[in-house]
């Protein structure tokens, strides 16, 4: 199952998560800084949605109340509760 989310208060346009039950197949960033964005996407592929979101939520962006990985937190419950 793939979805959609748009990001809110950070660079990336849009995040494309990919999800085989509640492993996550594939990450993608569109716009942001694409060396971390490809990291991130890297670190979690393969990984339990629910374990990453645990771990990325409440991640800060310098004084930003967000970040590209809490929004990634963000997209991956959305897309969870799509998948339910």
């Amino acid at each position: 199952m793939e979805y959609l989310y748009q990001p809110k208060g950070v660079c990336s346009r849009l995040i494309a998560v990919e999800l085989d039950g509640e492993t996550i197949k594939k990450v993608t960033f569109t716009g942001g800084c694409s060396g971390n964005a490809s990291g991130i996407s890297q670190l979690v592929k393969g990984r339990n949605a629910k374990e990453v979101i645990q771990s990325l939520r409440g991640v800060h962006c310098g004084s930003k109340e967000t970040s590209c990985p809490d929004q990634l937190s963000w997209a991956l419950e959305k897309a969870l509760e799509q998948g339910e």
